[in-house]
């Protein structure tokens, strides 16, 4: 077995972790297709206030890819949303240089946490993605740029880096806010601008079988169209283009282990925020100046033993965020955005790639006494 092929073989049997563009990049013929989609329900219960349930086709993706050759790849996503939004979701070229090295350009998955790159229905449980991916690591958080990703076998290391677009954190108007995190910042590839790129990154280990542990991390400024044109000697310009921005630099850290039917997964976020005293006076916001987010999942797999290839997946998900973390300047903390939620449910996968799921979700806030409760339920595929 030559090295390569060995190297490839090892990387399979210790990291099982795939998603939809993995498995494209992995197959051999020219020109394949493939995709994933979801449909939800979810229902507010409150003993006092009747709340009718939404019904929604979430997202709806396919996936193209093509291989010129051997070494060179394309890969996208064509995702549409709510029966009524369409977006792409990546674009990428890939190259092939040697078992260690990819080149890669296009328009990226920044390598933050788990979810963002393992976003198909059928690789999470519980209907929605956890909410700590929604504010703080906004999946799917995508922009266009360019780097390089491989793996060092010997050392069972999984890696990528990138230069890419950043937040737009200011078009006319301050985009980034306390309740919204960074979510509304995405640039998403659709026409976006940039005044500075920003560096991502992450280091996987998956060397323990069962085991994949990940650190990743985004450093950069925020974007504004204020720099566009702007004269460099013009002071009172520069200083009003430099306070509608902010700089981030966020670190993540993920788990997943699994063994026999337990399934276990963490993940942690912590973001620093500079210059967000003169942002918010600038824009009006209310921008923290530290964000935190966690949580951790345990799940068993109770049909491990049947030989009908189902699975049958209880779980139990705490997890907790605060975009209010730390503040500067005088900019009271809103308790509000310090949000604590737990998630119960079960995951039915009725084959590979289809999957049955539903579950009841806890949430409360700093400043309520109460726990929110949604009932959700919906199907999802990936093939």
């Amino acid at each position: 077995m030559g090295f390569g092929l060995q190297a490839q073989t090892v990387e399979k049997e210790q990291n099982s972790y795939e998603n939809s563009a993995d498995r494209l990049l992995s197959t051999d013929g020219r020109l394949t297709i493939g995709g994933y989609g979801e449909v939800h329900f979810n229902q507010a219960l409150d003993s006092d206030v009747r709340s009718n349930g939404k019904l929604d086709v979430h997202r709806m993706v396919m996936l193209l890819g093509y291989n010129f050759s051997e070494r060179t790849q394309f890969v996208t996503e064509i995702e549409f949303e709510h029966v009524k939004e369409v977006y792409i979701e990546q674009a990428f070229l890939q190259h092939k240089l040697n078992n260690y090295i990819n080149l890669k350009g296009g328009l990226l998955l920044i390598p933050m946490g788990i979810i963002n790159e393992y976003h198909e229905p059928t690789t999470f449980n519980g209907v929605e993605r956890p909410l700590v991916d929604n504010v703080i690591a906004p999946t799917t958080w995508r922009e266009i740029g360019f780097g390089v990703s491989g793996n060092v076998f010997p050392a069972t290391l999984r890696y990528q880096l990138y230069l890419v677009n950043g937040f737009n954190g200011y078009n006319g108007d301050g985009v980034l806010n306390g309740q919204n995190g960074f979510r509304k910042g995405r640039q998403k590839g659709a026409e976006s601008y940039i005044s500075s790129p920003n560096f991502t990154g992450k280091v996987e280990y998956y060397g323990v079988r069962g085991l994949n542990v990940g650190l990743s991390g985004y450093f950069g400024n925020t974007q504004s169209t204020l720099y566009d044109g702007i004269d460099k000697n013009n002071s009172n310009k520069m200083a009003a283009a430099d306070s509608s921005v902010v700089g981030i630099s966020m670190m993540g850290l993920d788990a997943r282990f699994v063994t026999g039917g337990l399934q276990l997964k963490g993940q942690l976020y912590l973001a620093g925020i500079s210059n967000t005293e003169q942002y918010n006076k600038f824009v009006s916001s209310d921008l923290g100046s530290s964000m935190i987010g966690y949580y951790l999942e345990a799940g068993y797999n109770v049909l491990r033993m049947s030989k009908t290839g189902m699975e049958l997946i209880p779980f139990i998900r705490t997890e907790k965020y605060n975009t209010h973390h730390k503040v500067a300047g005088d900019l009271t903390k809103n308790t509000s955005y310090n949000q604590s939620a737990v998630t119960t449910g079960l995951t039915l996968k009725l084959a590979r790639g289809a999957v049955v799921k539903t579950d009841i979700q806890f949430r409360k806030s700093e400043a309520g006494d109460n726990w929110s409760k949604v009932f959700n339920a919906g199907f999802g595929v990936m093939f």
